[in-house]
C-alpha cells in the first residue's frame, strides 16, 4: 500500500493582480467585451457565464472565498494579455490571471466581478539550440515542463505537484525535487516577458529594476507570459522510494530519526528527499491518524539502507520499496494529475504553510495530538492532513540571499 485517500493538500498561488476598480462589468459589459475581441488575435476566445467553457475555466481547487468573474478571456498570444489588461484598466474593472487555479489565499475573494485572463493557451516548452535554456509559456503546467524536457534528455526545477502551473510556484521562489542540485525554480530564470499593471509588455532581465522582486514576489508585479530558464542534461534516470506507514504513537521517534539521519542540521544529502503526511485512514487505524513517511533517493534502484534502517527499526505498520524514474515521483507521493489532491472537487482547502530549520519532536507530538483530536471530534475536518516537504537545500543555499526576494534559504523543510 503506497498511499491513502486525500482531499486536501498544499498547492501554489496563481498569478493574480487587480486593476483600480469602481465597479464590475454591467449590462453594457457584453458590448464592451465585443470591442475587446476586435483587438485580440484570431485564436483567442471569450467565455460567458452559462457556457460549459466558462464553468471549466472558472473552476478552482479551493472554493474558500474564491474570486468571482463575469467573463473569461483566453489569450492566444502575449499581446492578447496586454490588450486585455489595457481594456480592463480603461473600463475600470478588476482582472485576475488564472493558471492552475490552486491559489487559496482568502484575499482572492475580494474580487466580486471582473475579467479572468486564463493563460491556458500560452503553453509550451522550446529548448534553445545550445541546450542550456528553455523558453516556457506562462500558462504551462509543471507536468508538461517535466515531460517535454524528459523526452529531450533534459530537466529543470519545477513544482512537485503535476497539476500546478510552472510559474505559480516559480514566482514565489518555487520548491521542487531537483532543488538540492540546482536551487529554486526562480533561481533558474534568465529572462521573462511580463505584462505590467498598465498593460505594457516588457522583457525583464537580471539588469532590470523588477528582476529581484519577480523572483520570490512576482505575483504582485505582473502577469508572466513567458520565461526563459536554465535546463540541464538529465543526471540520473533511476529514482527509488521507500514508503513507511506508522501509527501515531511513533511520531516523536520518526521525526527524531529524520533530524539525525536525513536533515543532519541542514546538511541533507543532495540526492535524498524526505516527505511525510499525517492523515486519517480508518482501515489502518480507526482512532488516530497514521503517518505516511517517504524516503526518496536519486540515482539508485533501491534507497540506501543507511537512510531506511533507522526508520525500519522504529517499527512501521508497513514498508514498501519501489523504483522507477523521475517522472514517477508525483504519483509515488500522491500528487499526480489523477491523484485526489489534484481534483477540483468543490472543497474548501485553506492552507497554513510554515518553514522550519529542524523538527521539534516535542512540538510534533503536541501538534499530532491536537490534529488527531480535532479531526476525530469534528467530521468536517476528517479529510484534512499535514504535509511535510523535506527537499535537499544544498542548491538553494548555494545561491546568495540577496539574489532574490525569497526569504527562506536558511530553513530546511516546509509544512
Amino acid at each position: 500500500m503506497r498511499f491513502c485517500r486525500l482531499h486536501a493538500i498544499a498547492a501554489v498561488i496563481p498569478l493574480a493582480m487587480v486593476a483600480p476598480s469602481s465597479g464590475i462589468l454591467e449590462l453594457s459589459g457584453e458590448q464592451q467585451i465585443k470591442e475587446l475581441t476586435k483587438r485580440l488575435s484570431a485564436n483567442a476566445s471569450v467565455y460567458w457565464p452559462g457556457s460549459e467553457e466558462f464553468e471549466n475555466a472558472t473552476e478552482r481547487w479551493s472554493v474558500l472565498q474564491a474570486p468571482k468573474v463575469n467573463v473569461v478571456v483566453v489569450p492566444a498570444s502575449e499581446r492578447d494579455v496586454s490588450e486585455t489588461v489595457k481594456f480592463a484598466n480603461r473600463i475600470r474593472v478588476p482582472f485576475l490571471a488564472y493558471n492552475g487555479a490552486h491559489g487559496a489565499i482568502t484575499t482572492l475573494g475580494r474580487m466580486q466581478g471582473g475579467i479572468e485572463i486564463w493563460l491556458r493557451q500560452l503553453s509550451g516548452v522550446t529548448i534553445s539550440r545550445d541546450g542550456r535554456t528553455a523558453t516556457i509559456g506562462g500558462g504551462t503546467m509543471s507536468k508538461r515542463v517535466v515531460d517535454d524536457l524528459w523526452a529531450a534528455g533534459k530537466q529543470t526545477v519545477t513544482g512537485a505537484c503535476e497539476c500546478v502551473s510552472y510559474m505559480g510556484p516559480g514566482l514565489g521562489g518555487g520548491h521542487g525535487w531537483l532543488q538540492g542540485r540546482y536551487g529554486l525554480i526562480a533561481d533558474q530564470f534568465q529572462s521573462m516577458n511580463v505584462v505590467l499593471a498598465n498593460g505594457s509588455l516588457e522583457t525583464i532581465r537580471p539588469t532590470s529594476e523588477l528582476w529581484w522582486a519577480m523572483k520570490g514576489a512576482g505575483h504582485n508585479f505582473g502577469i508572466v507570459t513567458s520565461v526563459t530558464a536554465k535546463v540541464y542534461d538529465t543526471k540520473h534516470r533511476d529514482w527509488a522510494i521507500e514508503t513507511l506507514i506508522f501509527t501515531g504513537d511513533k511520531v516523536e521517534a520518526i521525526y527524531r530519526a529524520a533530524n539525525d539521519h536525513l536533515l543532519k542540521n541542514g546538511n541533507q544529502a543532495v540526492d535524498i528527499i524526505n516527505w511525510s503526511y499525517w492523515l486519517n485512514n480508518p482501515e489502518l487505524d480507526n482512532k488516530k491518524p497514521i503517518i505516511v513517511f517517504y524516503i526518496i533517493q536519486e540515482g539508485v534502484k533501491a534507497v540506501d539502507g543507511r537512510y531506511t534502517k533507522p526508520f525500519r527499526d522504529i517499527g512501521p505498520v508497513s514498508v514498501e520499496p519501489s523504483s522507477g524514474t523521475y517522472t514517477d515521483l508525483a504519483a509515488w507521493t500522491g500528487i499526480a494529475l489523477e491523484s485526489p489532491p489534484c481534483q477540483d472537487g468543490g472543497f474548501a482547502n485553506p492552507r497554513f504553510p510554515i518553514y522550519l530549520e529542524r523538527y521539534n519532536t516535542t512540538a510534533q507530538k503536541e501538534a499530532y495530538d491536537a490534529f488527531a483530536r480535532t479531526t476525530h471530534e469534528n467530521a468536517n475536518f476528517s479529510n484534512s492532513l499535514f504535509m511535510f516537504e523535506g527537499f535537499s537545500r544544498r542548491g538553494v543555499r548555494s545561491v546568495h540571499d540577496k539574489s532574490s526576494v525569497f526569504a527562506y534559504r536558511g530553513d530546511n523543510h516546509m509544512l
